[in-house]
């Protein structure tokens, strides 16, 4: 495994991940280290800020996983983001305790609020770490096995496929709203003290927050790439480019789609899970379908098919989007989106960093092709040429 991972990567992708892992530590020692006011000092809210940033570049990759690689545009990976991080807020719930509102030590302050007679039994076990972190995983996981396995097996492909995974997250949506249901209602989980034993609010547990999302965006780029790198990438490509093909070779295309589309569910509910901690809620709004568009938009405009182009659109367009969305722009932000997402579509239908690479591409042949000759210059050997 080590050695796949290895030769996995190329040039840019190390370099990727070196500045990727030099923001993880760098950062948080900056932010605890130098004193405030200090020219280098990030200060803590500008530490949760770029936290929030790498939980959405690990659902941008996720995205280009199956997007990018594999054809299947998800309208509704919000939903396993979403999912995610109510896993993680159930479990934030359960370590307020008697520290709550209404001081009971088992049921959350809107569970008393609502007079539920007794916690339901599918809270039971998220007062332990090790579990809410494997329902993390495993809950996102499992929906998107189920909801994969039947569209698949049913050939749904194309706009439909898009269609139904909007309809997923609305249904979902409209789920988590319910007072009965034993998330919040619309209110959603809020008020966490502690994560771990440590106080949620503390600076520390923000930059360890942020080198963890760091570390997130690590292993979720080796993953990617160890799977796009391999014989199963090559056959994913192929179902991107030629699915009816594909299948007449042989190949089970249900059975590759399942397997991806289900490890992207699993990456973007570890990002939904890193993300509440660091913002403070979670709500049934991250289930709302513009969320999962908003997502997809991300990767188009860093490149789709790139993983690192699709980390990188994450991060400019929420950049943009706190920039714009705190002055008298604001009410303008949806539009600019879009229009955001008409420019790219025409003028850069690559991404940034596809197109980059399609100007850079031919230079570096250019390139060796002219060292390579003056090589062969130099040594006074030239090709041999055909007899006329």
């Amino acid at each position: 495994m080590p050695h796949a991972l290895t030769r996995s990567l190329d040039r840019s992708a190390t370099l990727f991940l070196i500045v990727v892992a030099a923001c993880g530590v760098l950062i948080p020692l900056s932010n605890l280290l130098l004193p405030a006011g200090s020219l280098f000092q990030v200060p803590t809210y500008l530490v949760a800020l770029f936290g929030k940033y790498a939980c959405y570049a690990v659902l941008a990759l996720s995205i280009d996983l199956i997007w990018g690689y594999c054809g299947i545009l998800s309208l509704g990976h919000g939903a396993f983001f979403a999912l995610g991080g109510y896993a993680m807020g159930m479990y934030l719930m359960r370590q307020i305790g008697t520290r709550g509102v209404y001081g009971n030590p088992i049921l959350p302050d809107f569970m008393v609020f609502l007079n539920y007679p007794k916690l339901p039994w599918y809270w039971h076990g998220f007062d332990m770490f090790w579990f809410a972190a494997l329902m993390v995983v495993l809950v996102p996981g499992l929906l998107a096995f189920c909801f994969g396995w039947l569209a698949f097996r049913s050939r749904v492909t194309g706009v439909y496929l898009s269609i139904i995974t909007q309809a997923m997250t609305y249904a979902l949506l409209l789920a988590f709203f319910r007072n009965d249901f034993g998330f919040g209602g619309n209110n959603g989980l809020t008020d966490f003290k502690d994560i771990l034993g440590f106080n949620v609010q503390a600076d520390g547990t923000r930059a360890a927050l942020f080198a963890l999302s760091c570390l997130a965006i690590v292993i979720a780029f080796l993953i990617c790439r160890a799977v796009v790198t391999s014989k199963l990438g090559k056959v994913l490509i192929a179902v991107r480019d030629a699915e009816s093909r594909t299948r007449f070779l042989g190949y089970r295309v249900e059975s590759y789609k399942l397997f991806v589309f289900t490890l992207s569910a699993c990456m973007a509910g570890v990002a939904g899970a890193l993300y509440v901690p660091q913002v403070g809620i979670i709500n049934p709004s991250e289930f709302a379908p513009g969320n999962s568009i908003e997502a997809v938009i991300w990767v188009a405009v860093g490149g789709r098919g790139t993983l690192i182009g699709a980390a990188l659109g994450a991060v400019v367009v929420n950049y943009a989007k706190t920039y714009f969305t705190s002055g008298p722009l604001a009410p303008y932000w949806l539009f600019m989106l879009g229009a955001m997402f008409i420019l790219v579509t025409l003028l850069l239908p690559k991404g940034i960093v596809g197109t980059f690479n399609s100007w850079w591409e031919p230079l570096k042949a250019n390139r060796l092709t002219a060292n390579t000759e003056g090589a062969v210059a130099e040594d006074g050997v030239s090709e041999p040429h055909m007899a006329e």
